[in-house]
């Protein structure tokens, strides 16, 4: 039994050497002290040797199965350093120099807004922003639009369904929850926490229920501006809008005001721009913003008085100014995150 079990040691460690993968490896286990394996077979003669010997032959045959079992976790510990190693690839020379890494960039669309904000804070006006779930209040009543305007349809504006709750946005109860569809709440919001002079404007992503195509998306960006105070005109806010345009757009830019119908200015006005010595833009007129004197109604929501106060308010969308500046003719290039369309602007 002994000698037995010395040549099967033998023979298994001298196997083990040309063990290089699991399945070889499984089956050279199996050889040994599978169900048909050699010292499975040994074993089965123990009940055939005398029985003052069988002490002696199961101490021995305890040792071969510790002795196999350090051949085993050898084998296959030297199998799993041989897989790691070929899953890492060759070693790592520290010494070699790295490759070079991509610079990241600011986003088209930030690189506007950030340029917008710089412009306006130029002249005296403070940015501020606002949550993006609001509620009807803050979106349409406040703005002195009715309770049937088309803006307030469902198939034009996202409504949470009433269980919902946003803990840092209260509500009446007989009010919904929505996603803002313009920047123009951030307005209402600053007028109700502090009396005028006012001077703000309002960057913010801004969402609605449109098809989306080469002009439109359902996600998109605003910057609203507000200016509250005593004697505050029309040519207060043509003034700083001609400003504003000829700073991001360059000397020589023209504007032009459109009589327009909003609900919460009066007058309104749609403006268009021109600017002949950009080539992507030429001589032609190009609508960029609206704009209006705050209507008494909405002074009268937050508590002021239009007796006395007198204000503007004008709004932008940031990606068609960024389409007008870098030429960009498809809205929903913005958003694709295509790598090739991103670099561009790195510079």
């Amino acid at each position: 039994m002994e000698s037995d079990l010395k040549t099967l040691l033998e023979d298994a460690r001298t196997a083990a050497a040309e063990v290089s993968a699991r399945p070889a490896f499984e089956a050279f286990k199996a050889r040994l002290v599978g169900p048909n394996g050699r010292l499975t077979e040994l074993m089965k003669t123990l009940g055939n040797l005398p029985k003052e010997e069988r002490p002696a032959a199961g101490r021995a045959i305890n040792e071969a199965k510790t002795a196999l079992q350090a051949v085993f976790d050898e084998t296959l510990g030297r199998i799993e350093a041989e897989e790691t190693a070929a899953r890492l690839g060759p070693p790592i020379d520290p010494s070699l120099p790295v490759p070079g890494l991509a610079r990241g960039a600011l986003h088209p669309l930030t690189l506007v807004r950030e340029e917008i904000c710089r412009i306006f804070r130029r002249i005296g006006f403070s940015v501020v922003e606002g949550p993006e779930a609001e509620t009807e209040f803050f979106c349409f009543d406040a703005l002195n639009t009715p309770a049937d305007h088309p803006a307030r349809d469902l198939q034009d504006t996202f409504y949470f369904p009433e269980s919902v709750h946003f803990g840092n946005v209260s509500r009446r109860d007989d009010e919904r929850y929505l996603l803002r569809t313009h920047t123009s709440s951030v307005q209402i919001r600053t007028m109700l926490q502090q009396q005028p002079p006012v001077r703000i404007i309002a960057p913010g992503r801004c969402f609605r229920r449109d098809t989306v195509d080469a002009t439109h998306s359902a996600n998109f960006h605003q910057v609203e501006g507000l200016y509250v105070d005593r004697g505050v005109t029309v040519r207060d806010l043509k003034a700083v809008l001609d400003y504003f345009f000829e700073s991001l757009l360059g000397k020589g830019t023209k504007t032009r005001f459109r009589p327009h119908f909003f609900p919460y200015t009066e007058p309104s006005f749609e403006v268009d721009f021109s600017a002949a010595h950009l080539s992507k833009v030429g001589s032609k007129w190009i609508e960029i913003a609206g704009c209006g004197m705050v209507d008494p109604t909405v002074f009268e929501a937050v508590g002021y008085d239009p007796e006395v106060y007198s204000g503007f308010a004008f709004g932008m969308g940031i990606e068609r100014i960024a389409m007008t500046l870098y030429g960009v003719d498809d809205i929903r290039f913005f958003y694709q995150n295509d790598r090739r369309f991103l670099e561009q602007f790195s510079s």
